[in-house]
C-alpha cells in the first residue's frame, strides 16, 4: 500500500509486467487456448464441411476425448442439423458418425434449398411439364395438363388464356 501511495511500482517495463503476472497467474498452456477456440468456433452461414475442417484443426492439442469432443461439435452446430441429428432413428455414439451425418444432412438441405429456389422461380405444371412463369416476351406459352396456355402481351403482365393469339 505504501507503493501506490508513493506512485512506486515493482514494474517499469511492459516486458516486466508480463513476466510478473505470467509468474503470478500462469502461462496459458496450448491446450487451454485450444479449449477456448473450441468452445466459440460455431456453424454460421458456411457449409458443414467447412466447420468440420475447422474443427478437426482445433480439436489437435486439446485434450478433449470423445463424449466431451462431441457435445463441442453438436453445439457448434447450426440448430436445425443439430435438431434433426438428435431425433435420428439410430442414435449416433462417436464423433466420425456426427461428422459424416451432419456434413451429409447440410449437404441435403443446401441442395433441397438450391432446388425450392430454382422451383419457386417456375411453375410446376400437372403434365409433368416446368416452363418459365412470366415467358420470354410476346406470345410466350406453358403447359397446363393437356391445354396450352398462351400469353399475351409482353413480360410485364398479360393475360394467360387457353387460346393462342393470330
Amino acid at each position: 500500500m505504501d507503493k501506490l501511495a508513493k506512485r512506486e511500482s515493482e514494474v517499469d517495463t511492459v516486458e516486466k509486467l508480463f513476466t510478473k503476472m505470467k509468474n503470478d497467474f500462469g502461462e496459458i498452456s496450448e491446450e487451454k487456448r485450444k479449449i477456448e477456440q473450441l468452445q466459440k468456433i460455431e456453424q454460421g452461414g458456411r457449409t458443414c464441411n467447412k466447420y468440420v475442417q475447422e474443427f478437426k484443426k482445433v480439436v489437435r492439442g486439446s485434450g478433449y476425448m470423445e463424449r466431451p469432443l462431441i457435445e463441442e461439435f453438436k453445439r457448434g452446430l447450426n440448430r436445425t442439423i443439430r435438431r434433426k441429428l438428435a431425433k435420428a432413428e439410430e442414435p449416433l455414439t462417436t464423433i466420425g458418425e456426427w461428422k459424416e451425418r451432419a456434413v451429409r444432412l447440410d449437404k441435403n438441405q443446401r441442395q433441397s434449398r438450391a432446388e425450392k429456389r430454382m422451383l419457386g422461380r417456375n411453375t410446376a405444371c400437372p403434365g409433368g411439364n416446368v416452363q418459365p412463369r412470366g415467358g420470354y416476351g410476346r406470345g410466350s406459352y406453358r403447359g397446363r395438363g393437356r391445354q396450352i396456355m398462351w400469353r399475351a402481351g409482353n413480360n410485364s403482365g398479360g393475360y394467360w388464356g387457353p387460346s393462342m393469339p393470330s
